[in-house]
């Protein structure tokens, strides 16, 4: 038996009550307060001193991509690149360092550097010509590419735009060099070699590094292929997983049909590894796009002129672009209901308002033909959604998965989003605390790597609205500001409930799984422009200390 009792600071059990001593016996918490420390006392006991510090239940991310994340470190390091020329530098001095690779693959560009998010293939072209590059923008949601790669995967002038997929051209009618959506993307992908199976292990354990190192201890990885499921196995067969997953088995609209056999293979795959750390209970369906592509899917036409079409021109506010619904008239409403029939958790993503009541729209149709269960739906993004919707989410029981991060004026917001929707519809973007209001169960996620997966950063915005910066004094919409505590158990038990495992973690009571974080300080009592900063001092899985700040070393 071992046993830790945790006191000399303020423990948030996340139920509404603080205590200041908690009691962790073979990887569960025993007992809080006064009963901890008297069980103790009677036992042989590692004592943690917390020093004056926080513990609170570690964070889960409800909507991640761990795999991409953990491959952004393996290609030229292009996220942290504030121009085009950064970029083209950054793609040049690594494939220079690697001469041997075919292909030059990164991620994740800043899609707000070129007007419209459109780039130029012959910009890359200047750093290398005669290799294919490929890089992702950070909405995971486009391509671009240098010359060699469009040829690579046989487009011409002549290709037409794919099923879910734009490909944008220059004035002269000749391939522009942006992918956007997954029918263009893939043609590119389809031809690019696949990362070697042992690299892709390894990014997993450099996003568990990552997660581990700001409070996280569960992850929904929001879009898994079936060379993923493998991946996640192999690493879970291994012994390679250092903490929770959950895999979200992606719905392509294409293949949907060869699909369902799959998603059943998949979930008995992961089943038969047998690892706690490892579950495939959900699936994935992409109801739109991005706003920034004016591929979101809204329910009035977009208002500015930067959509490029497909043969480089550019298109005026003539009123008629909704965006892009991936699923046409009832197939996702269908497909949800099929899925829901396996047993499987729906989680769809939805950025628009027209995408958004779809999404509702199918949840809605699968509660009304499957009959009642424990369900636990997910909406991703949320990013607008229209007032006749917002009371559906409590009363259909679909949990809102939102990003606060992405809840402030910074520049892809004012660069890319408001000129495409209009200063009106703009500020009723994320209405975080309204839905929390209306009953809704408000769980938080990240993105990653299409955003910072620090939950700190995220709650920062959620409780202030503003940028790092402080812009604007006040906060932009600052009714949907949320109050500390909510966004914390939105980060902690509202992802455990969207998770099926509020009775496992989420919260510190007698029972559960001792997944903690250490927090140098008391986050309900710092202003929320410096939540950023407040340092992981450890965190804690089942007990065992998985991250320890003082060296910075994960423990395995």
């Amino acid at each position: 038996m071992s046993a830790t009792l945790f006191t000399g600071g303020v423990i948030w059990t996340g139920t509404g009550s603080d205590s200041d001593a908690v009691l962790v016996i073979d990887g569960a918490v025993r007992a809080l307060g006064a009963q901890a420390r008297e069980l103790a006392a009677g036992m042989d006991c590692e004592l943690v001193d917390l020093d004056g510090g926080f513990l609170m239940p570690s964070f889960g991310d409800g909507h991640a991509h761990p795999l991409y994340g953990g491959l952004e470190s393996v290609g030229p390091r292009v996220r942290g690149c504030g121009t085009i020329d950064e970029i083209v530098t950054a793609v040049k001095v690594y494939a220079e360092e690697h001469p041997d690779e075919e292909w030059i693959v990164g991620a994740s560009y800043d899609g707000s550097l070129a007007p419209g998010g459109l780039f130029d293939a012959r910009w890359l072209d200047a750093a290398v010509p005669d290799r294919p590059v490929v890089l992702r923008a950070w909405d995971y949601h486009t391509l671009w590419c240098n010359t060699a790669a469009i040829e690579r995967a046989g487009i011409t002038p002549d290709t037409p735009d794919p099923v879910l997929g734009e490909i944008p051209h220059r004035p002269d009618g000749s391939v522009l060099g942006t992918l956007r959506e997954w029918g263009a993307t893939d043609l590119v992908m389809a031809v690019m070699p696949p990362r070697d199976e042992s690299q892709r292990i390894a990014a997993l354990g450099t996003a568990a590094d990552y997660y581990l190192a700001r409070g996280v201890t569960w992850v929904q990885d929001a879009w898994v292929e079936p060379d993923d499921v493998a991946t996640y196995v192999a690493a879970a067969r291994q012994g390679a997983l250092r903490m929770r997953f959950n895999l979200a088995l992606y719905a392509d609209p294409r293949h949907f049909d060869t699909q369902m056999a799959q998603f059943a293979a998949s979930r008995r795959l992961v089943e038969e590894a047998g690892s706690p750390l490892l579950t495939a209970q959900t699936v994935k369906f992409f109801a739109d796009g991005v706003v920034e592509n004016e591929t979101g899917a809204l329910l009035a036409p977009y208002c500015s002129g930067l959509h490029s079409h497909s043969r480089g021109q550019e298109r005026s506010d003539s009123g008629d672009n909704l965006g892009m619904r991936n699923w046409e008239g009832d197939s996702l409403a269908e497909a949800v209901r099929r899925v829901d029939e396996l047993g499987l958790q729906i989680h769809i993503h939805a950025i628009g308002d027209a995408a958004v009541r779809q999404a509702l729209d199918a949840i809605e149709y699968a509660q009304q033909r499957n009959g009642t269960r424990d369900r636990r739906p997910v909406i991703a993004h949320v990013q607008l959604v229209d007032d006749t919707d917002i009371g559906r989410f409590a009363a259909l029981d679909v949990i809102p998965n939102m990003q606060p991060l992405w809840a402030q004026m910074d520049a892809l917001m004012t660069v890319l989003t408001i000129p495409r929707l209009g200063a009106e519809r703009a500020d009723r973007q994320y209405q975080m605390q309204t839905l929390n209001s209306s009953g809704a169960a408000l769980a938080f996620g990240s993105d990653w790597p299409v955003s910072s997966g620090a939950p700190l950063d995220g709650i920062a915005v959620a409780t202030s609205r503003r940028t790092a910066d402080g812009d604007p004094e006040g906060g932009w919409t600052p009714h949907e500001i949320v109050p500390i505590e909510r966004a914390l158990s939105s980060y902690t038990a509202a992802v455990a409930y969207q998770a099926f495992a509020e009775n496992s973690w989420g919260k510190i009571t007698p029972g559960a799984s001792a997944d903690f974080v250490w927090l140098q300080h008391d986050p309900r009592n710092t202003p929320a422009l410096d939540l950023p900063g407040v340092g992981i001092r450890a965190t804690y899985l089942l007990g065992a200390q998985a991250y320890r700040a003082d060296d910075g070393r994960v423990r395995s």
